[in-house]
């Protein structure tokens, strides 16, 4: 059953949407950029069906001044209260879910990094945003994962091999991608402090096709067991292998 209702934040009416299960666990989507809590062509309120009806209740929710909720958008850097406010509000209409996971795409993952979890049990990071020019060239990692597709691509090298590809186009992007990741912005350092003392499950997740995801890996700079790679995905997952990738990730942490 999926039904919509109103919580208060600091004065402000945001309103949400819960898909409704039996089970001891639930999901708190926090939506990227100031898309609404349906997602891109509903693809949220697909997904939020589809961990219901694997048995997990999931809250979904319109910060401050976007999509039906009131107030003025601050962005992802300031939805700490929001957060907080749909999490609690959660609580009081599943009362049988004892353990809470934030899963955030975007600056949503962002939004759930920089609020130190917001109190969760568990947290699926979903290409997070590290991105602080969005002017910038494409950081190393992106123009790697960008070659290694395309000299998968048999079409490609007979272009490269027929003269048909601009060599110095070429050559600059050979040295951007020979270069070592740049030192993590203030951002992506406040993002890794807001986690740093966390102490439930967290798992990232990148998209390898994903110029965001791939600027996280740069930004993040280290080995980490915790990030997992869906090959061949965009930053939306709306490929069905990628899909059902996704799911099965946000179901695995559910499940413990």
């Amino acid at each position: 059953m999926r039904r919509h209702f109103t919580l208060n934040c600091e004065g402000s009416l945001l309103v949400a949407t819960l898909d409704e299960a039996s089970g001891t666990s639930g999901l708190v989507i926090v939506t990227g950029g100031n898309e609404t809590r349906a997602g891109a062509w509903d693809g949220q309120a697909e997904f939020a069906a589809r961990i219901a009806a694997a048995g997990f209740p999931v809250l979904r929710f319109d910060r401050r001044g976007t999509g039906d909720s009131e107030g003025e958008n601050g962005g992802f850097r300031s939805s700490g209260q929001d957060i907080a406010a749909a999490i609690a509000a959660f609580r009081v209409a599943c009362p049988q879910v004892s353990r809470f996971v934030g899963f955030g795409n975007c600056d949503g993952a962002s939004a759930l990094m920089l609020a130190g979890g917001a109190g969760l049990d568990g947290l699926v990071l979903s290409n997070p945003w590290t991105i602080e020019d969005e002017t910038a060239a494409p950081p190393p990692e992106a123009v790697r994962s960008h070659y290694r597709q395309r000299l998968a691509s048999p079409a490609a090298i007979l272009r490269l091999l027929a003269g048909k590809v601009a060599i110095g186009p070429l050559v600059r992007s050979i040295f951007a991608a020979a270069k070592a990741p740049p030192a993590p912005g203030s951002l992506a350092q406040d993002m890794a402090a807001g986690i740093a003392g966390f102490a439930g499950d967290i798992r990232f997740l990148v998209a390898e096709r994903d110029r965001t995801g791939q600027a996280f890996l740069g930004a993040w700079n280290k080995p980490d067991s915790r990030i997992r790679r869906c090959p061949d995905a965009t930053h939306s997952y709306v490929e069905q292998h990628a899909r059902d990738w996704l799911m099965a990730q946000v179901l695995e942490i559910l499940r413990q």
